[in-house]
């Protein structure tokens, strides 16, 4: 096990030194060991090389801010080992690294694997969701729930102890890192530059996975342009343990095919060599599906001078509010109001909201102290679920609301924290 400062990734190698590196990525709430079933075969042509999301696994928990932030913590980790050339499979979180770095070190990476990923996981508001439950109440209503979302029913009864083991894994995680690694995925989406990635790609999923299904598969496939599906049938998101010999049997074909290692005799060692790609033997047949072309968004000139703020306006709302929230209060908008949501948009959240001066927890508190002194109750609910999104525990909120009890009323705090108190209990509840 290596030593791992911030800028770089707790790792283990298995395989012959000499042999061409093949890198292993986790989903989120799991460790390196979800590959165990994997590397004995793997470890026979390539040196395999896995590693742990930050605060997994007990691996020291500095938070990565980003998918793109933790590929590149993952290159420093790769750079300090004098790792050039490499194969890269990932699953889920992992899968979301891999597509990362073929788009941005696409000299490095020689042939990819997406297992039980997509281009965007869900919606921003569902891992934002998660992460307000997290904070909360920690991670144990998410360990609980963990089995259902990676397995298929039939496995998790016939296989109580690596049911018990994945729950575990989920409980032993640093909960900052946990979240942290949410909200990185609520900002992941690369659906505008899936053909970007020009490497020979592998898209290997569960037929029964209903996280990130055989949908999102042909979503990747559709716009990676060398890449198959292989569909794995009777199993669910985690599909490395529920299916190994499957998963590694696809693996080593593939690997085996769209990317062959080499004799250089100049060096007298072995090299890394792309070969063509050839069709992979799914372990179901692949079943394309018409899916619409994604594009990137057209984007207008901006005019000298200063930036419209609008822009960032929106994208700042968004975050802080949630996708449905402003979705809702667009879709409502009419001739007559549609200029003043342009206008808070610009305004409140492109010029203010979006300052560097204070964080978003600071605004927040700002912003709740504020509604209870206007008696602006309505509002007041949604800065809650905001201030929760942002950050704040509901003990900080309490206090919050406290402090707005001495320099802004008692009734008008009574009122708030009744608005409050249904709110939180809504956000914070876990779902079973």
């Amino acid at each position: 096990m290596s030593e791992t400062p911030s800028n770089t990734l707790q790792y283990r190698f298995d395989g012959p030194e000499e042999a061409p590196v093949l890198i292993l990525g986790p989903s989120l709430g799991t460790t390196w060991h979800m590959w165990d079933r994997q590397v004995p075969e793997l470890a026979q042509q390539w040196r395999v090389f896995r590693f742990d999301l930050p605060g997994h696994g007990g691996a020291p928990a500095y938070p990565a801010g980003s998918v793109g932030g933790l590929a590149e913590r993952l290159m420093a980790t790769l750079d300090g080992l004098g790792v050039q050339r490499f194969g890269f499979a990932g699953c889920a979180f992992g899968g979301a690294l891999g597509i990362e770095l073929a788009l941005r070190h696409p000299d490095r990476v020689a042939s990819l694997a997406l297992i039980a990923a997509s281009p965007r996981f869900g919606t921003a508001d569902e891992f934002r969701q998660r992460g307000v439950i997290v904070r909360t109440n920690g991670l144990d209503p998410i360990a609980r729930t963990s089995p259902d979302r990676w397995f298929t029913s039939g496995f998790a009864a016939a296989q109580p102890a690596i049911t018990e083991w994945a729950v575990q894994m989920v409980r032993t995680t640093d909960p900052g890192c946990y979240i942290a690694a949410c909200e990185a995925l609520a900002a992941f989406d690369v659906r505008s530059r899936l053909s970007g990635v020009t490497v020979p790609t592998l898209v290997l999923v569960g037929s029964d996975d209903q996280v990130t299904g055989p949908a999102e598969a042909r979503t990747l496939v559709a716009g990676i342009p060398d890449a198959r599906l292989a569909v794995v049938p009777g199993a669910s998101h985690l599909v490395p343990v529920e299916q190994p010999a499957a998963v590694t049997d696809l693996l080593v074909r593939h690997f085996s095919t769209a990317w062959q290692p080499a004799y250089d005799s100049t060096t007298g060692q072995m090299a890394i060599v792309a070969a063509p790609a050839k069709p992979v033997l799914a372990a179901a047949p692949p079943q394309p599906a018409p899916v619409a072309e994604i594009a990137p968004a057209a984007v207008p000139p901006q005019p000298a001078g200063r930036p419209d703020p609008y822009d960032a306006g929106i994208k700042v709302r968004r975050e802080v509010l949630g996708d449905a929230h402003v979705d809702r209060a667009l879709a409502q908008a009419d001739e007559f109001s549609g200029d003043f949501q342009e206008f808070i948009t610009r305004y409140a959240w492109g010029e203010i909201w979006d300052r560097p001066g204070l964080d978003r927890r600071s605004r927040s508190c700002v912003t709740l102290t504020a509604l209870v002194a206007g008696g602006h109750m309505d509002e007041l609910a949604f800065h809650v679920r905001a201030a929760l999104r942002n950050g704040l525990t509901p003990g900080e909120i309490k206090e919050v609301l406290l402090q707005a009890a001495v320099y802004c009323g008692v009734p008008a705090a009574n009122s708030a924290f009744k608005v409050a108190q249904q709110v939180i209990r809504e956000e914070t509840t876990p779902q079973e």
